[in-house]
Order: structure tokens, then C-alpha cells, then sequence
């Protein structure tokens, strides 16, 4: 070698440290035995080898298979968390809004009431107010409750996730598929965390403002300080060909003929016994009385005045269809029916008269019979839209009371 020739080259720097060698032929591991779950050498996938017959694969190539499930898992679970962390933020807040929102409209509703018998009800108020009370501490601590829940689902999530993620970047092929149980174990703790669900324990329950009592005495203040102040007249428009209309437009008289004098127009039904009044009520408290002690066969209560007029069908026919919620009476039997659904009515006496409260404050319709005090019945609804006094005859008259 001359001495201006160069020197030997340098050798190659040092190689990534060699991993686990095959026990049985000490060569390096870079196959995967997928009938015995476990990397195995070149060897050992020969004809002579223990993994003869078994199904083979690169070892890499089964890594990748694990990286892929593990991007897999933490992309599901940050949706799961995006939707937890969504949850907490919109609809526990609305929950709890909601529920101090209906606390409070209960509460106002308690006092209206009891604010017309106060001088006979005023351990009943406090007991309400208690119940109402104890209600919304009951809602806002199941909200409270959840969000704890719901903090620490996220918390656990949090923890799965960055344990995946540090196995997907600090691990290498071999320690990856070693520790496949552990990434099994996680991801099945990670699937056990439910996603959250409408709980009705969420919800201000606004029953424990009704009260027996106070539904009773406030129907009879309600009743007697309104009824007559509503003057509730039927307008002659919608009268059935087969009623007659009294000169002041309060009393129904049924007739069997139809009657070919009634000048026919969209408002008009044509051919159940209804009639509608001709003031609707979108607000406030209202009340109106109605003679029935003639009849053997009506129906008197609200509907809308999108009510259909024409044809047999149900949904011109009162209390069939959604637009109209009615007590009805025929022969000896009672009901009140809204939307084709039927309640039938116990009653021990036929009443003479029949009150009608209408709370569109509280969403509430109430009939009652003023002779004996006594409520017939209570519907709580949301109502859609303006409601007219509605009426239906087939037997005799009714009227109402002014």
C-alpha cells in the first residue's frame, strides 16, 4: 500500500440493539406463529421445526395489525370523550336550568293557588313549598351526582388512552405483541364506560306540586269568583245542521232531522252535533259553566281551531282525534277522551252542572261539578295552540251558565 493511499474504511457504526433471540436455535425472532400467539425464528417455521403446519406470518407485519387497532381505539375514544366532554357542557347545564326553571314556575303555581284560599291552606303551602323544595335539591343533586360520574369516566378514559398512546410510540414489534393482553385488558376496561343515557332522575318531576286538596279548593274559588266573568258564546258558524242555536248563543238543542236551513261554509260541521265558541283562550285562567241536567248524551271541553269540520271520520268527531280534549256523558256513562283515547269516569251522580277550568298558565284542564265540590277530573297537557270552548249534543240541551 503506498503511502499516499487512504486508509481502510471506517466499519459501520453500531446497529439498533438485537432483541430477543429464539430460545431453541438463537436466532432472532421475526416470525409470528399465529397458532401459538407468539413470535418465533426462521427455524422454527421449517419442517422440522415446532411451528411446522402452524399458520406464519412476518412479525412486523403483526405489529402493524396491533398499531392499526390501537389507532383504532384511541380515535373511538376521543369521540367518546369529545361526547362525554359535549354532554357535561350542554346538556347537564340545560338539565339543571331546567330544572330550577320548573321549580320556580311550580313554586309561583302553588302560591297563585293557594293565594285564593290562603286563610284555609296555609300549612298545605308549606308543605308544597317543601316538597318542591326537596324535589329540585333531589334533580340538582342527581345532575351534581352524574357530573362527578361523568368526570370520572373522562379521567379513566384519559388514562386508557395515554397508556395506548405511549405503548404506540415507545414500543417497539416485539414488546408491542407482548403485550397484546394488556392492550386487550384496556380496551375492554375502555368499552365497559357506557356512553351517557336520558335519565328521567335528570328531570324536575312538577307532580309533586299537585295536591288533592289544594286542586279541590282552588276549583272551587277558581269556579266561583270567574264563572259567569267569561262571556262565552257559540258561534254560529260552526253549528251543526243537526243543532239549533238559541238567540243569545249560548243554548244547543239537538234535532234527529238535519236541519236544510243552515247555510253551509267552511266552518260549519256538517255532520257530528259540534259547535265551537266564538272566543279562544291562548293565556290566563278561564272558567265557564254548562247546563246539562237535560241531556243524556253531550260532550263540553276545548279544541283547537284547527279542528277538522267536515266528514264522519274521527278527526271531526270530539275527542277522537288531537285536536279536542272533551268530558263526555252518554246515557249513564262518563269519560274524558282526547285522541281517540278513552277514560272512563266512576261517577256516583249525574251533575247538573258542568264546570270547566281552563289553566293555560299551568298547562291544566279541569272539570268539575259545583253542586257536590267535587273535581271530575284533571288533564295536564301541552297545549298546542289557542283553545275555543267546544260543545257536542245529541240528546235534549245543554246551555251555558252567564
Amino acid at each position: 500500500m503506498s503511502a499516499g493511499s487512504a486508509g481502510p474504511a471506517p466499519g459501520p457504526g453500531p446497529g439498533p440493539e438485537p432483541g430477543p433471540l429464539c430460545p431453541e436455535h438463537g436466532q432472532a425472532l421475526t416470525w409470528f406463529c399465529c397458532s401459538d400467539r407468539r413470535p418465533v425464528c426462521a427455524a422454527c417455521t421449517e419442517p422440522g421445526g415446532r411451528c411446522r403446519g402452524h399458520r406464519i406470518r412476518p412479525a412486523g407485519e403483526r405489529a402493524e395489525e396491533l398499531r392499526n387497532k390501537i389507532v383504532d381505539q384511541c380515535e373511538r375514544l376521543q369521540l367518546q370523550s369529545a361526547g362525554i366532554t359535549k354532554y357535561m357542557a350542554e346538556v347537564l347545564p340545560g338539565k339543571n336550568q331546567r330544572a330550577v326553571s320548573m321549580a320556580s314556575a311550580a313554586r309561583e303555581l302553588v302560591i297563585q293557588r293557594l293565594g285564593l284560599v290562603r286563610t284555609l291552606c296555609e300549612t298545605e303551602e308549606q308543605r308544597l313549598l317543601e316538597r318542591v323544595h326537596g324535589e329540585e335539591e333531589r334533580a340538582h343533586q342527581s345532575i351534581l351526582t352524574q357530573r362527578v360520574h361523568w368526570t370520572e369516566a373522562l379521567q379513566k378514559l384519559d388514562t386508557i388512552r395515554t397508556s395506548l398512546v405511549d405503548m404506540l410510540t415507545h414500543t417497539d414489534d416485539l414488546q408491542l405483541i407482548q403485550k397484546e393482553q394488556e392492550i386487550f385488558e384496556r380496551t375492554e376496561e375502555a368499552e365497559g364506560i357506557l356512553d351517557p343515557q336520558e335519565s328521567k332522575k335528570l328531570n324536575f318531576n312538577e307532580t309533586c306540586a299537585w295536591s288533592p286538596l289544594l286542586t279541590q279548593l282552588w276549583a272551587t274559588a277558581a269556579l266561583g269568583s270567574l264563572s259567569g266573568t267569561e262571556d262565552v258564546r257559540i258561534d254560529e258558524r260552526t253549528v251543526s245542521p243537526f243543532l239549533q242555536l238559541s238567540d243569545d248563543g249560548r243554548t244547543l238543542t239537538f234535532n234527529a232531522k238535519k236541519s236544510k236551513a243552515c247555510a253551509d261554509g267552511p266552518e260549519r260541521f256538517d255532520h257530528w252535533p259540534n259547535a265551537l265558541a266564538a272566543t279562544s283562550f291562548q293565556s290566563g285562567l278561564h272558567a265557564w259553566m254548562v247546563n246539562v241536567q237535560n241531556s243524556g248524551a253531550y260532550k263540553v271541553g276545548v279544541a283547537l281551531g284547527q279542528l277538522p269540520r267536515k266528514g264522519s271520520g274521527s278527526d271531526s268527531r270530539l275527542g277522537h282525534n288531537a285536536c279536542s280534549w272533551v268530558f263526555s256523558r252518554y246515557d249513564q256513562e262518563f269519560c274524558f277522551s282526547h285522541d281517540g283515547q278513552h277514560e272512563p269516569l266512576g261517577l256516583l251522580r249525574c251533575p247538573a252542572q258542568l264546570g270547566v277550568l281552563l289553566d293555560l298558565q299551568a298547562q291544566e284542564l279541569l272539570f268539575y261539578d259545583p253542586a257536590s265540590g267535587t273535581v271530575l277530573h284533571t288533564h295536564h297537557a301541552s297545549f298546542p295552540g289557542p283553545l275555543f270552548p267546544v260543545f257536542a249534543v245529541a240528546d235534549q240541551t245543554i246551555s251555558i251558565v252567564h
